[in-house]
């Protein structure tokens, strides 16, 4: 039975360091279009859609032609954004759900298809990305960090260092984290259910509660690097790139 594999991207308008970035305009058009311009050229995604709280967010998907949903805006974390739009779309408990984050307009489709390759494996629940990293990013406590076992499931996820003696660190790179997941569908609700971890808490990384439930994360390389909007640093950083690279 063919699964059906669904990208949302949460994007809420009121974000904390830098509120509206997702209607930022980036080389003539708001940020949330480059995100699903470049989402929509992932060849596994059999639909995407764009999950926000507020109106002006939704009516700028419309005006670009782009599927989008209202949710609400008490949400604390995207994934609960994700978990109520795709709980509006009849999904099998088998079917995937792939969480784009909104502020990652240097994504490409590619990074999706790589993502959602380990569910080949039907004991897959949960993947990510992950990249190398220099050792400036490694340092820096803004970038996450993981480590995983031999078989590419995570161990653990930090903002700090790791592994911090030895390893890939005194090699001058490790691997950092690039914010993008998908689920089985049912995994996705089990996941939202589950209350917040310790580490979770600490480290102020919501995949950690799989981790501290008890959950694999499978991790994936990715070849490609993305920028995330933060700040508004972040946005004339970004604003560099796409204009040296002639924007869409």
């Amino acid at each position: 039975m063919k699964r059906k594999i669904i990208g949302i991207i949460p994007v809420r308008f009121f974000s904390k360091r830098l509120p509206g970035k997702a209607l930022a305009v980036i080389h003539g058009y708001p940020m949330i279009r480059h995100v699903y311009t470049r989402a929509k050229k992932a060849k596994a995604l059999d639909r995407l859609i764009v999950a926000t709280d507020d109106k002006r967010i939704f009516n700028a998907v419309k005006e670009f032609g782009g599927e989008v949903r209202l949710t609400s805006p008490r949400h604390l974390s995207g994934t609960d954004r994700v978990a109520e739009a795709a709980s509006k779309e009849n999904l099998k408990s088998c079917d995937i759900v792939v969480n784009i984050q909104g502020d990652e307009p240097l994504l490409k489709g590619k990074m999706i298809d790589e993502l959602v390759s380990p569910f080949k494996d039907r004991n897959v629940v949960m993947s990510t990305l992950i990249h190398k990293a220099p050792m400036e990013e490694v340092k820096d406590e803004n970038i996450v960090k993981v480590v995983f076992d031999n078989n590419h499931n995570a161990i653990y996820f930090s903002r700090s260092p790791i592994p911090l003696h030895g390893g890939a660190t005194s090699c001058g790179t490790g691997w950092k984290h690039l914010g993008f997941y998908a689920y089985t569908y049912k995994f996705l609700k089990k996941f939202t259910s589950l209350p917040q971890g310790r580490l979770e808490k600490i480290e102020r990384l919501e995949q950690l509660r799989a981790l501290e439930h008890g959950y694999n994360i499978k991790v994936v390389e990715t070849r490609f690097d993305t920028v995330g909007v933060d700040t508004r640093a972040d946005l004339y950083k970004v604003r560099r790139i796409m204009s040296s690279k002639g924007g869409f």
